[in-house]
């Protein structure tokens, strides 16, 4: 669930509230592929309710995510197919948000634009060094073992991360309500 800590901990409770307003809840069955690797996807996804693969051709299973977890944050930000295919191992819940409906809050509210992005770019510099570490390029050079850094959390979530937990709660709480998007 960090990756919900990194980007609602960096919006506002108005950005919040527009995503869950504007989002389409959708329930999704067991085994069915949300994303597939290479082709294009129109949405940026938070998965609310049960836990999915992540897979890469040639690869297979390269990781599992569960609630609060954030999808195709990557494609839209650069515009290229996802990297990796997503298939729920469990009846699933997830908010999808148009990336046309993102792309036109992004320019037409600067601070949005401002919070989205950082997030974003917290996450992605959060996953880069996750990477290296696990890679083995942080051995020696002065740089913390993999012992330090296992449990870190990044000083920038650290303090957002009760307000995150409270806003993902409020969305959550919110989305289960009558009110809101229609479920799929």
């Amino acid at each position: 669930m960090r990756k919900v800590l990194y980007i609602l901990g960096q919006l506002s409770d108005d950005d919040v509230d527009w995503m869950a307003r504007t989002g389409l809840r959708r329930r999704v069955p067991a085994g069915e592929t949300i994303i597939v690797q290479g082709r294009p996807i129109d949405d940026l996804c938070i998965l609310l309710e049960g836990r999915v693969s992540v897979t890469i051709d040639g690869l297979g299973q390269v990781a599992e995510l569960g609630a609060g977890e954030i999808m195709g944050e990557m494609s839209l930000v650069d515009s290229r197919p996802p990297s990796a295919s997503i298939t729920t191992l469990e009846p699933t819940l997830i908010l999808s948000l148009s990336k046309d409906l993102v792309f036109d809050r992004l320019e037409r509210d600067v601070g949005f634009a401002a919070r989205f992005y950082k997030a974003i770019a917290i996450f992605l510099s959060n996953r880069m060094r996750g990477t290296v570490r696990s890679l083995g390029y942080a051995k020696g050079g002065g740089i913390a073992s993999d012992e330090e850094m296992e449990d870190e959390i990044d000083l920038n979530v650290m303090d957002t991360l009760h307000r995150a937990g409270a806003r993902f709660d409020r969305m959550l709480k919110r989305l289960s309500g009558a009110a809101g998007p229609a479920t799929l």
